[in-house]
């Protein structure tokens, strides 16, 4: 069985294969708690651009040459997969930090956390345009501070990217660890939507911004976390396990 959903129950099962793919543990199956998901499965920061665009593809194929109205309509498709917002199980295994964005890792390293000036592991995840681009929180916490950088939009695959970008810093006390969450706009993205302020308490992938059009996502975790993912590694929001927490 590939994959079973115990809607009764508020339970997903997955298969070891699906399992591993997604960072998660691999015993026979691994059992995730299903998320409540009360926004649309179309992000609505998408509506406005699925709307012009879907009016454009109209025009196109009534006014326009057949060819013209093709690459509206394959505009159309474009802007509907990258708004898509699908929802995700939340794995239920203790002291993890589960991945903020859809991606691929490019960058696991020691290095230190310039919001909260500690030292840190750091997990940056690199989203492309054809990426979910809805950021879900990692951890179970409250925020304790947000903090938004003007900067260029250098390619967000660069390690410059990180201090040069425009970015938003989220800093989250997940019961005396701290995690921040560092959105950061690339070549494209222009646009950095955060929901969240400083007091309000999130929960592991509850949806907490969205960056459009290609962008990265900077996870700073304790010093003494221990990395479950490597450069190079695709990952998907919520449901992949980035790190684990040291045991106390």
């Amino acid at each position: 069985m590939a994959f079973a959903g115990a809607i009764g129950l508020g339970l997903i099962m997955v298969s070891p294969s699906a399992a591993s793919r997604r960072g998660l543990t691999n015993p026979r199956f691994v059992i995730m708690a299903a998320m409540n998901y009360p926004h649309p499965l179309l992000a609505r920061e998408g509506w406005p651009f699925i709307a012009i665009a879907f009016f454009v593809a109209i025009f196109a194929s009534l006014y326009l040459p057949g060819v013209v109205a093709l690459l509206c309509w394959l505009a159309l498709a474009f802007v509907v997969q990258f708004f898509r917002d699908p929802p995700r199980a939340v794995p239920s295994e203790p002291d993890v930090v589960l991945s903020p964005a859809d991606g691929r890792i490019v960058k696991v390293d020691r290095q230190r956390d310039p919001y909260t000036d500690r030292d840190a592991l750091l997990i940056s995840v690199f989203m492309n345009v054809f990426n979910v681009h809805s950021n879900r929180c990692g951890v179970d916490g409250t925020v304790t501070k947000v903090q938004y950088f003007p900067g260029l939009f250098v390619n967000a695959d660069l390690d410059k990217a990180s201090s040069d970008n425009e970015r938003n810093a989220v800093v989250i006390d997940a019961g005396g660890r701290i995690v921040t969450l560092v959105q950061v706009a690339g070549l494209i993205a222009r646009r950095i939507l955060c929901y969240v302020k400083p007091g309000d308490v999130l929960e592991r992938g509850q949806r907490y911004g969205f960056i459009r059009f290609g962008s990265r996502v900077d996870v700073y975790l304790p010093a003494d976390a221990t990395p479950r993912v490597a450069p190079g590694d695709v990952v998907y929001a919520t449901s992949t396990i980035l790190a684990n927490f040291a045991l106390r």
